[in-house]
């Protein structure tokens, strides 16, 4: 078997792998839930290349992604669930019936206008789905998956609780909670209560992501970006003790906060 651009040869050597009959051991050894963290896992490693702008490596990572509806589709289809052409079809019906800006007679005139259509046509979609359960058993925040990074499924929380005006007034406000669940953090601390310190590092960290929300910005973008100056400007601490011939576990408080310093300030001006 020979590799080609077509989506049919991925499909055929997926099915490959799958055959009882000469098939990868390895690859009939799984199911949903085994290969499902490969499935997340790929889509950071293609989000990394875009961080690091590394598009040869971005290719090879969204192959690696794309592997993965193939992959489920086909253990779908073995079951009689659906097949990769259902997928297909129900995506392309999907991204028609959410923009009629662009596919229908609606116009929309920006960026922020083709959005604001879409989340109507989306909260149109959840209250019809909505409309056909249990009153009783459903909730606004349903479809908000639970495998979310935890800070981006409380920005998306908080998010679709202010849909319906469950929200502070503006960021201020917002701003005013997160220093009251601080204040909390430093009782639970005092206190010695781990338990508790849990409890309310916990909301100090949901408060922070509506924060966040309430000021335009994504709480995961924010700290990938903090995680990435942190190592960023600790890797020239360790750098700048090397050349000082200082082991770092020894060079003291006071002389590694002197390095961190010097990177700080460069970056700032």
């Amino acid at each position: 078997m020979e590799p080609s651009r077509d989506l049919s040869r991925l499909l055929e050597i997926m099915a490959a792998l799958r055959n009882p009959d000469g098939g990868c051991p390895w690859d009939l050894e799984q199911d949903f839930a085994s290969i499902s963290n490969y499935t997340i896992e790929e889509a950071y490693e293609v989000a990394d290349a875009i961080e690091r702008k590394d598009f040869s490596d971005l290719r090879e990572e969204l192959g690696d992604l794309l592997l993965q509806p193939v992959f489920h589709a086909q253990m779908a289809s073995e079951q009689g669930l659906f097949d990769i052409g259902d997928v297909i079809y129900a995506i392309t019906e999907k991204l028609i019936r959410r923009h009629p800006h662009v596919f229908g007679e609606e116009a929309a005139r920006n960026a922020g206008g083709a959005k604001a259509k879409w989340d109507e046509v989306k909260a149109d979609e959840r209250a019809r789905k909505a409309a056909r359960k249990d009153p009783a058993v459903t909730s606004l925040l349903d479809d908000v998956p639970n495998v979310l990074p935890a800070l981006a499924r409380a920005e998306k929380l908080s998010r679709r609780a202010a849909s319906v005006q469950f929200d502070w007034p503006d960021w201020r406000e917002t701003l005013a909670k997160v220093r009251e669940e601080l204040d909390e953090v430093a009782e639970a601390a005092e206190a010695e209560d781990k338990a508790k310190i849990q409890e309310e590092l916990g909301d100090l960290l949901f408060a922070a992501a509506n924060l966040a929300r309430k000021l335009g910005i994504e709480p995961e973008a924010a700290l990938r970006d903090a995680n990435s100056k942190f190592s960023r400007r600790f890797r020239h601490v360790e750098q700048r003790a090397l050349q000082d011939a200082i082991p770092l576990a020894e060079a003291g408080l006071e002389r590694l906060d002197g390095y961190w310093n010097e990177i700080r300030d460069r970056e700032r001006t």
